[in-house]
């Protein structure tokens, strides 16, 4: 799940006001490469740890391509890449869908992470929640994410309770509130916050989404400006192909991998041992899918949880309306690159 924040008009205006005094969308830097501005959706992290590695092995420069990464802000990616602002960035399953419903010229071309990775988490400590039915009746701390709710609902009713409980939106409060016994439960990345935790002495339990029936999605995913990749097709081929290149690295070499994204932003993170073990962890359970491919995109995967979000009346069209005719989710992803769409 996203962690969710809201798209301010004044930061995306402020972010549009630098896009416009660099090279324009799509165009050649000074040495005549083509600029790709890529938007994170986060301060650094192992979910963005193939994109350091792609940009420090210089595999953006060998596909000839000058990539732009563009500093953290409260505006999401989607809504950069949507605007002109990005040509591609950092989204989620759940994100993208909403997005591309509601018209955004955006496509999911990349998948990094493979499976859910984030759980219902609890205190390990807490003996009155051993099953995700035991959540009803309790605080839930959220992102203020529009599928968050069904989702636990969907996962608690599947274990046999009502999935009423208390919704409050704290954003990344949320961690802290669980902590101090403000809140019952909330939706942490597990190779993030969840080791967090557990570094912090306060170590979590986990409910899996999908050991409950919920559909498997991918936890973090590439969009792209659409418009951009059907005008500038090599540049986006050789974009994915380096990125996806950096992922199925860090696949591989997690430690090294892990180096990379600490050596790129010393200042970053606290706990480097952190760091390490949570790209191991992605490494082992996450980069890859069940074929060993790095960043492809299942169609039936795809619209497996694109379904939940459409039947549970989550989107919503260019108009504001509610969508009531399912799309064609084969539209909402493609692999410009060499790796193809499974």
């Amino acid at each position: 799940m996203p962690r969710t924040r809201p798209a301010l008009a004044a930061v995306l205006l402020t972010t549009l006001a630098l896009a416009a005094c660099a090279d324009g969308p799509g165009t050649a830097a000074a040495d005549e490469r083509p600029v790709v501005r890529f938007a994170l959706d986060w301060t650094p992290n192992t979910n963005h740890t193939g994109l350091e590695v792609a940009l420090a092995k210089g595999w953006f420069d060998d596909a000839g391509i000058d990539v732009q990464v563009l500093p953290y802000t409260e505006a999401q990616p989607d809504a950069l890449i949507d605007a002109g602002a990005a040509e591609a960035g950092i989204s989620f399953h759940d994100a993208s869908v909403l997005a591309q419903a509601a018209g955004a010229d955006v496509v999911a071309v990349m998948a990094p992470l493979q499976h859910w990775a984030t759980a219902i988490g609890v205190r390990a400590d807490d003996p009155t929640i051993t099953r995700p039915r035991d959540l009803d009746g309790r605080v839930y701390a959220g992102f203020g994410g529009v599928a968050e709710v069904p989702l636990l609902q969907e996962v608690i009713r599947a274990d046999g309770g009502t999935g009423d409980f208390t919704s409050v939106t704290l954003g990344t409060s949320a961690y802290a509130a669980l902590y101090a016994g403000e809140a019952d439960f909330t939706i942490p990345f597990v190779a993030w916050e969840g080791l967090e935790a557990e570094h912090a002495g306060t170590p979590l339990r986990y409910f899996r989404y999908t050991d409950h029936g919920f559909p498997d999605a991918y936890a973090v995913l590439v969009d792209a400006r659409r418009s951009w990749v059907e005008e500038q097709p090599d540049v986006a081929a050789a974009f994915v192909d380096a990125l996806r290149r950096g992922y199925a690295y860090a696949a591989d070499h997690p430690d090294e991998a892990a180096q990379l994204l600490l050596d790129a932003h010393p200042d970053a993170f606290a706990d480097a041992a952190m760091v390490r073990e949570s790209q191991r962890l992605l490494a082992a359970e996450y980069l890859r899918a069940d074929d060993g491919t790095v960043g492809g995109i299942d169609a039936a995967r795809f619209a497996g949880y694109a379904d939940f979000l459409f039947e549970r009346g989550l989107l919503t069209g260019p108009d504001g309306d509610p969508v009531t005719e399912r799309p064609d989710w084969a539209t909402f992803h493609t692999d410009p690159g060499t790796g193809g769409t499974r």
